[in-house]
């Protein structure tokens, strides 16, 4: 199985290097336009005339944007976006591809039942996630540095990051989901991807307006919220649990499904 995992590991590295360097990417645009901030405070004074929902919407109330931890702040739902995406996509193509490409036959005569078979292609789905949340870890310490970070800065980082990996979590087990109880292999990926935009939507919505608070619940973005993150200083033990308990039961439905579906060939 290790083989398994490791050859479905090495098949995803094109889309993991894409995926990294847009984030590179992101996070050089970002710190560009932080400079500026950095720099000019009257253009904080600019920001605070728009619209006050808007800037609800971006966290841009929550967070001093001439600090380099309120700019990350703004900038993590970004990160938690591409990592929801990239996550969701991965997962629903380690199971869907075989019957799209046709080369699901090859895989079912292995000598492993289908649950092992499951089993190493969700790891090396979950294996990429992992890895690219370590990327963007990395890639925002080195982008971080030339710009002195203060001692709040790297904590509230490795709570950005935390985030960031339980949204790939979850999102990675929809996809894997998705991809087991469909019956249109093809369409799983874009069906994950809209669920994670449906998500994010939500999340944005209940920013807007504050008698739709209880959306939060249905929207893994407001779990991680950087703000809250930021003032709270760790991870809620709540949201923590029930994102745990998610992906307990989509991979619980994945395995149930697919040990007895029927596969096309």
């Amino acid at each position: 199985m290790a083989r398994m995992v490791w050859y479905e590991f090495r098949s995803n590295l094109k889309s993991l290097l894409i995926w990294t360097a847009i984030l590179a990417l992101l996070v050089v645009v970002a710190l560009a336009k932080f400079e500026g901030y950095r720099n000019s405070p009257e253009l904080v004074q600019v920001l605070e005339t728009m619209p006050k929902a808007l800037l609800d919407v971006f966290g841009m109330r929550a967070f001093n944007l001439t600090t380099l931890e309120g700019f990350f702040g703004v900038m993590a739902v970004y990160y938690y976006l591409m990592a929801a995406m990239a996550a969701a996509m991965w997962g629903a193509n380690a199971i869907a591809k075989e019957e799209y490409n046709r080369t699901a036959d090859f895989t079912l005569v292995l000598p492993l039942p289908r649950t092992r078979i499951l089993t190493a292609k969700a790891l090396a789905s979950l294996l990429t996630s992992v890895v690219f949340v370590l990327l963007a870890w990395g890639i925002s310490i080195v982008g971080a540095r030339p710009y002195d970070p203060g001692p709040d800065f790297y904590p509230f980082l490795r709570l950005i990051i935390a985030g960031m990996f339980f949204i790939a979590l979850i999102s990675w087990a929809l996809g894997v989901a998705l991809a087991c109880l469909g019956k249109r292999p093809r369409q799983a990926a874009s069906l994950a991807v809209v669920a994670v935009l449906a998500a994010y939507i939500l999340s944005t919505l209940q920013a807007l307006d504050e008698r739709l608070d209880s959306l939060k619940w249905f929207t893994p973005f407001k779990y991680f919220d950087a703000a809250d993150l930021y003032h709270k200083g760790a991870l809620d033990g709540v949201y923590v649990a029930i994102t745990l308990g998610v992906t307990g039961v989509l991979l619980a439905a994945s395995y149930a499904v697919y040990s007895r579906r029927d596969i096309a060939l």
